[in-house]
């Protein structure tokens, strides 16, 4: 038996996606661009898609554009303000933002955009005096991550979102600031209503909850103007030219759906989860809690690897995903992203970590299939691989031992 602790960088798709999935690609299988029956087939369904997308977060359907995941949305928001203006503005982020934020603004920062990185607290958090001093009469767009996919923090969107909404209507910048989140973490997990949060853009992807992967969506507050990343057809109101990838876009709809339903009971119970597994290792002397505890995403645990003084050698977050993998468990080194580098998490040394500790950032995220059981086996296992890497055993768990 394997457990799989990685939901934070993809789900796997609902049996009900699949099924959806398996009917538009025998019966819907049209390009929704064209009028014939065949096109129209696949144009409803895209716009029910779109319905119970827009549905999840609260929004207005026409206000919700279709694209190929997270980090085309985020880019398509960052990138989409930034082409509206023809001599670099400003530009503020925190410095815990996902690469798909974090890339973008250094390209225009090299472009001779000037870029603010809000510092944030040892618990990753953004202070909202700080978003408060940052900004500028220049300024054009502030993009927040909601719930950072490496440590967990939530961040408080809606004072920082308020903050920018104020100095907006007081016309204290000379464009008009905007306001962007990703929430790629946070839709389908906990409730997001656009209504209500003072957002101009967000975020969100498909595979994050339970769909699959190639789609994501971009809410776009009405009014707010984008340049398009892409050019051609026209579709998505103009705002991301393409064929539609009808099938992603049809199970991210079924996804949306089923995460609305579900999140009433899936939630609490990913919760106590959570707190389980903090609890099982909270003794354990070298394992230091990453990521704020009280404003937390409801899925996520995460720690570094601290005090290894006295090991015969220092093992890192690869190292741990290498060995806890090897034990039937799958979990990341900090972000999906940079696993594949050796080098230190720029998430934990924004935090105030040092490079040795931020070499040694783990993240377990936990979904629909997780037991109990699984919580409990696997604080087991990671108790003992660092003791192997401490008193060097010959064995180390096998899941398979379990009846």
């Amino acid at each position: 038996m394997q457990i799989y602790l990685d939901y934070s960088a993809t789900t796997p798709p609902r049996p009900e996606v699949i099924t959806a999935l398996q009917e538009v690609l025998t019966q819907q299988w049209g390009n929704p661009s064209s009028l014939h029956e065949w096109g129209q087939r696949s144009a409803m369904v895209v716009e029910r898609a779109r319905m119970q997308v827009a549905s999840l977060i609260n929004a207005p359907a026409e206000s919700v554009i279709f694209t190929s995941g997270g980090t085309e949305s985020d880019n398509l928001a960052i990138m989409g303000v930034a082409h509206r203006y023809r001599s670099p503005q400003h530009i503020i982020i925190s410095s815990v933002e996902h690469s798909a934020i974090a890339q973008p603004v250094l390209w225009l920062e090299q472009q001779g955009w000037e870029v603010t990185r809000l510092p944030v607290d040892s618990w990753g958090r953004v202070n909202p005096v700080d978003l408060e001093a940052a900004l500028q009469p220049n300024t054009v767009l502030v993009s927040i991550i909601y719930g950072q996919s490496e440590v967990g923090t939530l961040q408080p969107i809606e004072t920082l979102g308020q903050i920018v909404r104020d100095s907006r209507r007081r016309g204290e910048s000379d464009h008009g600031i905007l306001f962007h989140t990703d929430a790629v973490q946070v839709a389908g997990r906990l409730p997001i209503d656009v209504q209500q949060l003072p957002v101009d853009l967000l975020s969100i992807s498909s595979h994050k909850i339970y769909g699959i992967q190639g789609a994501g969506a971009l809410y776009i507050r009405p009014g707010v103007e984008l340049v398009p990343l892409l050019s051609g057809g026209g579709q998505e109101l103009g705002l991301r030219s393409g064929t539609q990838a009808v099938p992603a876009i049809v199970g991210f709809g079924v996804a949306a759906e089923l995460a609305e339903t579900d999140m009433i009971t899936e939630t609490p119970r990913l919760i106590k989860l959570r707190d389980r597994l903090f609890e099982q290792l909270a003794d354990f002397p070298k394992l230091e809690p990453t990521g704020s505890q009280l404003h937390r995403l409801p899925h996520h645990v995460s720690f570094c690897i601290t005090n290894t003084s006295n090991y015969s050698q220092t093992p890192t977050g690869k190292t741990m995903v290498r060995q806890l993998n090897l034990a039937g468990i799958g979990i990341s080194a900090g972000a999906a992203c940079h696993s594949g580098k050796l080098s230190p998490s720029p998430i934990l040394l924004a935090m105030g970590y040092s490079d040795s500790a931020a070499l040694g950032g783990i993240r377990l995220t936990l979904g629909r299939d997780t037991t109990p059981a699984d919580v409990d086996w696997t604080a087991m296992v990671i108790k003992q691989v660092l003791a192997f890497f401490r008193e060097k055993p010959h064995v180390l768990p096998c899941r398979g031992g379990v009846g």
